[in-house]
């Protein structure tokens, strides 16, 4: 690996290596910084916190499913968990572009590959709100940005994206499936998210791909 410096017009520091020597490097700078800067860059307690909590829910429910919880909205596509009082789809997601934050963090724990229009929605709720919006596929993103959305600074709203399968596959030796398992891991990260205080929805897609299209279409009559 080579590592120079150079005073040109678009880079100070130019590091020439291969793909692993870029990744061993670029460890060890990003824990030398945090050492630098007094953040242990080896604790996740956020990432911890979100698998302690999916591990309570699924011990909490005995017959492996997951319970029916009350919606604010519901139609035959989607069902919506918010604290709005509206009963249009439309109203309920204008409430939730009008909640205070600094940005807004989109977190799907759809397919990818599959729920191909999912990614669509940031584009969508960023020029809507004006903020700026992440989009993360769930469960992956809690071992990442999951844990700066708890542990960082408290100015973000959050969208879950949740949705029905229309197969599923039961897990070895546990009394729940992987549906259950994605469910609990959503549940527990709002749990995570609401203790805190954090402006949380979340939207349960009953058919995925109509469900998304509709979400889409209304957006971006807002």
């Amino acid at each position: 690996m080579k590592i120079g410096f150079e005073s040109t017009s678009e880079a100070d520091l130019v590091v020439l290596g291969s793909l692993g020597e870029q990744f061993i490097l670029w460890e060890w700078v990003t824990a030398l910084l945090g050492y630098s800067l007094q953040v242990d860059p080896f604790n996740q307690p956020n990432v911890t916190e979100a698998k302690e909590r999916t591990g309570a829910l699924l011990s909490t429910w005995n017959d492996g499913k997951v319970p029916q919880y009350k919606p604010s909205f519901s139609n035959d596509l989607l069902s919506i968990y918010s604290s709005s009082t509206s009963q249009t789809l439309g109203g309920q997601l204008k409430d939730f572009l009008n909640l205070e934050s600094h940005y807004i963090a989109i977190m799907a724990y759809l397919s990818r590959g599959i729920d191909e229009s999912a990614p669509e929605l940031r584009e969508v709720i960023a020029g809507k709100s004006g903020k700026g919006t992440t989009f993360g596929w769930g469960p992956r993103f809690l071992h990442s940005t999951g844990q700066f959305h708890k542990g960082g600074q408290h100015n973000g709203a959050f969208l879950q994206i949740t949705g029905d399968n229309k197969s599923d596959l039961s897990i070895p030796h546990q009394n729940f499936s992987f549906h259950t398992l994605l469910m609990a891991q959503a549940l527990g990260d709002g749990q995570a998210l609401a203790d805190r205080k954090f402006p949380l929805v979340r939207i349960h897609l009953k058919e995925r791909e109509a469900g998304l299209a509709l979400l889409l279409e209304e957006l971006r009559k807002i």
